[in-house]
């Protein structure tokens, strides 16, 4: 690849102020990356044509085009048409040209060899490659031709198409990343007996030329360059259309964040809060959420002139008053009074980390002078000796740490969920309301919960990066809305290192839509946005992806409440009291496959419902169908026998609970029922569960009723859903994910 050719290319545009290659100097690109393009020659304007030997092109057709920079799209813009070779129909084509676009800056046309081509499905291929923001270059393979972006939306997810970073890319990775690319196979595969249209090597090595050419020219030379569509023509395969783009990428150039003072803003020996008021506003809040949660009054200390203590911690008039660097400030002010305090505390080296509390930064007009200013004054800080603090935020709601055994958010204690003793996992989120909404309904303890707000200093992966080294973390459960400028790549490196050693990576990626981008001038940044990059290369890196929020919660869940269960494959062992749930198991098995239970099972099984009277009602089968019949004791018991299979990797309880055979119900007046006696079944299912090394779920299909059976499964250990197919769904997605590590 003659990368000093294609900067010598790019450079001649630029001199002319052109940020867009025409087709032909996009063609001259081709070439000096190696890769074989279909003859052709330039004309300035039509007087021109009389010179050209027709001839020397083969076939009997030849395509005309009109070259200008501001006509992208040539075909949709009536700036292609296929002629036969004569020098008649050329000419009159290209006066017609002259007359449609005379009020565009035409620079000439372009003659080109006409391509004979299958034109089927898999005939045409989109390849390029890009800038993105927050991941950097990225190359990219799928459909091609007019309806790329129909094809890209009517695959399935993940099929449609091939994303990848072009560092630590290799051949054996780019061929197991185009196999499972739709189009990829349909060129490359067998279709009803005929050969492959083009050999999977050929292809792959055109990948890898993209690559080098993203590592060696993006964005410094070249800010996306696209094929589409690349064709095979007997042996070769061609590009038809190609579009280069030349525009300036400005990265801020800052320096490295000391990633080492998350510890002091995680655990903290000391924290300082401004902003306290003598209403429950935030500042007040995260006080008594300090106080209440155990901190130690005499290490909080609060900025507040003309008073002495506040809830019986020491008040100081201003922040040269504090008697200590302290590890953590929390800033619960106004935004206008921002830059004035930060420069203060930097000035003084009065904090090694701040979380900064205030909304609308950088969200609401009138805030980018402020923000501006605090971002020059953190950057200052970090050319000093002392390095400067570490900020969380703006737009944040706070810190939950239980290693530093502090509550910083604003949200009332009692309207979170009281720590359950178990920390398998950390929660971080850019949006704040996210973070309370589901904080709460995640069903395990979190160890950290960190609210991000707007990054402005640290972000989401400075923070995964920090936390991959703390052996306690099992899970790490993310909710993004975006990345800063290459923190996706150093999001992806740590989520690869966490993967490899056998922990999970929960994402979910907001901000899902297209708007910002102009599909009229990009198909590749029409089929791959910034949210299908995020979640391909995420993909690659192990993380488990999740398309809706309620997927999020869940399957945060089932990773923290089932790290320590093992998965020794998919093989399901379900057992119902319902005979639709059994039918709705069969039907939504997904990913598992039905076991089949071992003769020891089948006669235990067996004497379970004789010792019922149920062996002349039910055989034992595959999902097992125990009836509304079967009492507490019983069912448990076969619970026990289908989980300890030999046969059987995980298991499935469906429980509908509204027999009165089983005792489901919270205590009340109208019935007896104790679901929080040690003879029901949930509490047997519990101490099962204490049991087996194996992982399990449950399915409590009923009403609001049968909330505190779910709930005391799930806090128990055991994932709890409320209809099976979902549960199948999502335990499949699970038990593939452990499977894979």
């Amino acid at each position: 690849m003659d990368i000093e050719e294609i900067s010598t290319i790019v450079e001649a545009a630029r001199s002319e102020g052109r940020r867009v290659l025409l087709e032909s100097e996009g063609l001259e690109v081709l070439s000096a990356m190696g890769i074989s393009t279909p003859g052709f020659v330039v004309l300035d304007a039509a007087g021109d044509f009389p010179s050209v030997d027709l001839s020397a092109f083969p076939g009997e057709c030849i395509v005309l085009k009109v070259l200008s920079p501001d006509i992208l799209h040539k075909s949709e813009a009536g700036g292609v048409t296929i002629l036969p070779r004569d020098p008649q129909a050329v000419g009159t084509a290209i006066l017609a040209m002259e007359e449609k676009f005379r009020h565009n800056d035409v620079v000439g046309y372009l003659l080109e060899e006409h391509v004979p081509y299958d034109p089927s499905l898999g005939g045409e291929l989109l390849m390029g490659t890009r800038w993105t923001y927050d991941f950097g270059p990225v190359v990219t393979c799928g459909a091609g031709g007019i309806h790329t972006e129909f094809l890209a939306g009517a695959f399935k997810p993940g099929s449609e198409i091939a994303v990848a970073s072009p560092f630590d890319l290799d051949a054996g990775s780019v061929v197991e990343l185009l196999q499972e690319v739709a189009v990829a196979g349909l060129l490359t595969g067998e279709q009803r007996g005929q050969p492959p249209r083009l050999e999977l090597g050929r292809l792959v090595d055109l990948f890898m030329k993209f690559a080098h050419l993203a590592r060696e020219a993006v964005p410094a030379i070249v800010s996306e360059i696209e094929v589409n569509p690349f064709v095979v023509a007997g042996k070769r395969m061609l590009p038809l259309d190609v579009l280069v783009k030349c525009e300036p990428v400005s990265e801020p150039q800052l320096h490295p964040r000391p990633l080492e003072k998350i510890k002091n803003l995680l655990e903290p020996s000391s924290i300082a809060i401004i902003g306290v008021s003598e209403r429950m506003k935030p500042g007040r809040v995260i006080l008594k959420n300090l106080i209440d949660g155990g901190f130690d009054r005499r290490r909080i200390y609060v900025v507040k002139p003309d008073s002495e203590t506040v809830e019986g911690c020491r008040c100081y008039p201003d922040v040269r008053s504090l008697p200590e660097r302290v590890d953590l400030l929390v800033l619960a002010v106004g935004a206008a009074q921002l830059p004035d305090l930060l420069a203060t505390v930097v000035e003084d080296e009065k904090a090694e980390s701040i979380i900064v509390i205030p909304g609308g930064l950088e969200e609401r007009e009138g805030t980018e002078d402020i923000v501006s200013r605090m971002s020059t004054i953190i950057e200052s800080s970090r050319r000093s000796e002392w390095g400067g603090p570490v900020l969380n935020g703006g737009n944040s709601m706070g810190i939950r740490s239980q290693p530093g055994g502090y509550d910083a958010t604003f949200i009332p204690g009692y309207k979170l969920s009281p720590p359950n003793g178990s920390h398998p996992f950390a929660f971080i989120s850019q949006s704040g309301a996210f973070y309370v909404a589901k904080g709460g309904k995640l069903g395990a303890d979190v160890r950290y919960a960190i609210s991000i707000g707007n990054q402005m200093d640290l972000t989401i992966g400075d923070y995964l990066t920090y936390l991959k080294d703390d052996p306690e973390l099992e899970v790490f459960a993310i909710y993004a809305e975006g990345f800063r400028p290459r923190d996706g790549l150093k999001f992806l490196e740590a989520a690869r290192e966490i993967s490899a050693e056998g922990r999970t990576v929960v994402l979910y990626r907001a901000g899902r839509t297209e708007a910002g981008i102009s599909a009229s001038a990009s198909h590749t940044a029409a089929v791959a946005g910034d949210y299908v990059v995020n979640r391909e290369l995420a993909r690659q890196a192990g993380v488990i992806i999740c398309e809706t929020t309620a997927d999020f919660e869940d399957l945060t869940r089932l990773f923290a409440l089932l790290s320590s269960k093992e998965v020794r494959g998919l093989r399901l062992g379900p057992i119902s009291n319902a005979g639709f749930e059994c039918v709705s198991i069969a039907d939504h098995l997904g990913r598992f496959q039905l076991a089949d239970f071992s003769q020891d099972t089948r006669a235990g099984l067996l004497s379970v419902l004789q010792g019922c009277r149920l062996d002349e009602v039910v055989s034992v089968r595959v999902p097992l169908d125990v009836t509304p019949i079967m009492p507490d004791a019983p069912f448990a018991e076969a619970v026990r026998l289908v989980i300890e299979d030999e046969n059987v990797d995980v298991g499935l309880v469906g429980c509908v609970p509204l027999t009165p055979a089983l005792q489901t119900l919270a205590p009340g007046d109208a019935h007896a029922e104790d679901v929080y006696s040690p003879d029901s079944v949930a509490m047997r299912l519990v101490r099962l569960n204490d049991e087996t090394k194996k992982a399990w779920v449950a399915v409590v299909d009923g009403g609001p009723l049968y909330d505190p059976m779910a709930r005391m499964l799930e806090e128990s250990g055991i994932p709890a859903f409320r209809t099976a197919d979902r549960a199948l769904r999502l335990f499949g997605t699970y038990c593939a994910a452990r499977l894979r590590r």
